[in-house]
């Protein structure tokens, strides 16, 4: 036996009103100038707009992507499917219809294929990222020569002065002033009194006065 099919309350909601919000905006398109067939389209550019926009919204939000555009798109639709709905519910006379809502009517399938081209479409409008320039690797520069500054030159050594050879009797003289020297003060000569009782230049003085100790 076959199971009977029972009704989905929410789905039957949904189609009653569907079809409700459709003659709305079917009704609006008519009396803002757009007759025949094109009135009927409206409501369906309206719908698709709306369902297409949901489910590109869903679509990001489970990839983890941004979903403001989406969200944007999806808002224009349901503020012109619920705007058709209040404007017919009396507070509009539809045998006069304001010149700004007549504009809005017929500037709505523009509006709907941009929205519509983008949700499908959402990297079209994007400018496409420029491929990242192959890097080359990092370059080594050689680090100029720095000229070593040339060693200070050394001072000269100091070539010690010739050793000084005082004649034998020159000697002989001095141990003579030497003597008398100390018996006279009781101290050694020193070296410049002996240079002075000689008449000798200090070195020979000098080299005397070692002898002489």
């Amino acid at each position: 036996m076959a199971r009977l099919v029972r009704p989905d309350a929410v789905l039957v909601q949904a189609v009653i009103a569907g079809a409700l919000s459709f003659a709305h905006l079917h009704d609006l398109a008519a009396a803002a100038g757009q007759d025949g067939w094109k009135a009927w389209a409206y409501p369906v550019s309206v719908d698709l707009l709306l369902v297409a926009a949901w489910r590109r919204l869903r679509s990001l939000r489970d990839a983890g992507e941004s979903t403001g555009p989406a969200w944007t798109w999806f808002t224009v639709a349901l503020a012109a499917s619920l705007g058709a709905n209040v404007a017919t519910a009396g507070l509009l006379d539809l045998a006069h219809v304001p010149d700004w809502l007549r504009i809005l009517v017929a500037g709505w399938p523009a509006l709907a294929f941009l929205g519509g081209t983008l949700l499908v479409h959402p990297h079209a409008a994007q400018p496409a990222a420029p491929e990242p320039a192959s890097v080359p690797g990092p370059v080594l520069e050689r680090e100029p020569l720095v000229e070593s500054e040339p060693a200070p030159a050394l001072p000269a050594p100091v070539q010690a002065a010739p050793a000084v050879t005082a004649p034998a009797a020159l000697v002989a003289h001095a141990q003579k002033l030497a003597a008398d020297h100390r018996t006279r003060t009781g101290s050694e000569i020193d070296t410049e009194t002996l240079r002075a009782r000689l008449g000798v230049p200090l070195p020979m003085a000098e080299a005397i006065a070692v002898q002489l100790v």
